[in-house]
């Protein structure tokens, strides 16, 4: 295969300045290292009675922010996970014949019979596991200290513990998706109680992008900040393009495996098999898939609701089965081999994302009967699945108006017992074609202010086509703005103290510090300098910016009237 340079070399290893560095915090309980960013800033801040000279950023970009790795994308990612010495999660290889050839000469393992390995069997068991102690970690970003000593709204704040990462896990409301066979993953949590997350849909259809664009896709996805990635394959080399996309991922991976079983049925929904589906599921899982979307929870009872809609069925798994279901006269067999899922997923600790195949593709059918009569089934599924100790996070919904975002919210943890959720926006109008990324980001942040775990984002091509790396930045950086609203509107610390450093860097007019607290230092300091040099000044660091000039800015004013003595 070959690379566009850029691949290789990863080169924006310090998009947040000369004077950023990766730096690793180890665990206590475990020997991991959690890898951040550390931005040294232009001075030191003074944010209620705390000093601070840097600040530490949650860093989903792995080995690619590190200038001390160079990443050969032929040979993958190093395996961190081998080495942390877990000796409670007890393997064998695998004896499946039917998987093709990989990059790396590692054997696909399962679990060994009779024991559990599954994130919520160790969290029911009391045991806390180096994934749940990464996680932690990566949760309070190095800032125990500033967390503690923070309060809003009379709510006291209180740093995350591994302890409480176990728990909430038990507990069915939160989520580890970490498949023992994808070994070079950075664990990341997903659950109300947690940073809101962002995850990026890339991969490859009929009519184009190849192996090489998927995985660069992967890549920069990570690095612009998507906290996990999931492979929508439904073209040539499927099986090809996503194992190079996990060997080169330091965040989960996700898939909608009917796609594959619809490729090796030849492109006819009719011809699907449980056993076609079950050797897929088997096969994706041994290469290590991190989590599978199943649409297990749409039924035949449904088919009716749902033709008399506007726009139908716009879930592509949940259109195929629809017509399975038709063509066969029978139930979906995802529904009725449910169980037999569940030991498959139980072997490799994979999270279950139960689809949403009856999301409304329009908000005239959101909060349908269709609608919410398939969560209601996700519901019950969830407790079949958390029977097996697999993880499980349910899928939302599609376009919905802002009126009827908080009932879906609220709908969802009445049915699906608190399980994590994870919505596609939701997309608050029909008419954002070309912005669709704004228009999902908005509903994206008001489900995620009211308790959703994370955002499947949109790009500006949905609807229209197939996106490429800019589009996959633009819909990275929008929901990523839209997670972290909702971040600031639950109270989180970290978040708090971000918006208030960046503020007080605005006010300083300490431009590098601005730019490098932004979610997008790149793009802002290239627009902050053709913005300066288009006006003809050079000035290395104005006191105004060309909005205002250097006669009119508020804050420039603001300063000298508060500088003046009376």
């Amino acid at each position: 295969m070959t690379y566009a340079p850029d691949l290789k070399s990863c080169p924006e290893k310090r998009i947040y300045g000369i004077s950023s560095e990766k730096t690793f915090i180890k665990g206590t309980l475990y020997p991991i290292e959690v890898g951040m960013i550390t931005l040294q800033l232009s001075r030191t801040y003074i944010c209620r009675g705390k000093e601070f000279s840097s600040f530490p950023l949650y860093d989903t970009s792995g080995p690619y922010s590190d200038p001390s790795i160079i990443i050969d994308p032929e040979k993958g990612l190093t395996p961190i996970r081998d080495t942390w010495g877990f000796k409670e999660r007890e393997t064998v290889p695998s004896t499946f014949s039917s998987i093709p050839s990989t990059i790396t000469a590692r054997t696909p393992r399962k679990a060994k019979e009779g024991s559990g390995i599954t994130q919520m069997y160790f969290a029911r068991k009391g045991i806390v596991t180096p994934e749940m102690e990464y996680v932690a970690i990566r949760e309070n970003q190095q800032l125990e200290g500033w967390i503690t000593s923070f309060s809003k709204g009379g709510h006291k704040s209180v740093p995350i513990t591994p302890e409480f990462v176990r728990d909430e896990i038990a507990r069915g409301r939160a989520i580890i998706p970490a498949n023992i066979n994808h070994p070079e993953l950075e664990p990341m949590i997903i659950g109300r109680n947690f940073r809101v997350k962002i995850n990026a849909n890339i991969g490859n259809s009929a009519l184009g992008s190849s192996i090489e664009e998927e995985v660069e896709k992967a890549v920069w996805s990570c690095r612009w900040g998507a906290d996990t990635v999931m492979d929508l394959s439904t073209g040539k080399n499927i099986h090809k393009t996503r194992e190079w996309i996990l060997r080169n991922s330091p965040v989960p991976i996700g898939t909608v495996p009917i796609y594959q079983a619809l490729e090796k049925a030849g492109g006819q929904a009719e011809d699907l098999t449980w056993e076609l589906y079950r050797d897929t599921l088997i096969e994706q899982a041994e290469q290590g898939v991190d989590y599978f979307t199943i649409h297990a929870g749409i039924l035949q009872e449904h088919l009716p609701f749902a033709e008399k809609r506007l726009t139908g069925i716009v879930s592509r798994g949940g259109s195929i089965m629809a017509k399975w279901c038709k063509a066969h006269k029978q139930e979906n067999f995802l529904y009725t081999h449910f169980e037999d899922i569940c030991r498959i997923l139980q072997a490799y600790d994979i999270g279950v994302s139960l689809g949403d195949a009856l999301r409304p593709g329009s908000i005239v059918d959101a909060n349908d009967e269709a609608q919410f009569g398939e969560l209601k089934v996700l519901g019950e599924l969830t407790t079949v699945a958390w029977k097996y100790d697999v993880q499980v996070m349910i899928e939302g919904p599609g376009h919905v108006p802002l009126n009827l975002v908080e009932e879906n919210m609220e709908k969802q943890l009445e049915y699906c017992h608190e399980a994590p959720f994870y919505t596609l926006g939701p997309l608050i109008t029909d008419i954002a074609a070309g912005y669709d990324h704004i228009n999902s980001a908005i509903g994206g942040a008001l489900i995620a202010s009211k308790g959703c775990s994370m955002l499947c984002y949109v790009t500006p091509k949905e609807h229209l086509g197939l996106p490429d790396r800019n589009d996959v930045r633009e819909g990275v950086i929008a929901h990523k703005v839209a997670a972290h609203g909702a971040d600031l509107a639950k109270g989180n610390a970290v978040a708090w103290l971000h918006d208030e450093l960046m503020s007080r860097a605005r006010y300083a007019f300490a431009w590098e510090d601005q730019f490098n607290l932004s979610l997008d230092p790149a793009k802002t300091r290239e627009v902050h300098s053709q913005s300066m040099a288009q006006s003809g000044h050079t000035e290395k660091n104005p006191d105004f910016c060309t909005m205002c000039g250097p006669d009119f800015c508020s804050m420039k004013k603001s300063k000298e009237s508060a500088e003046t003595k009376c």
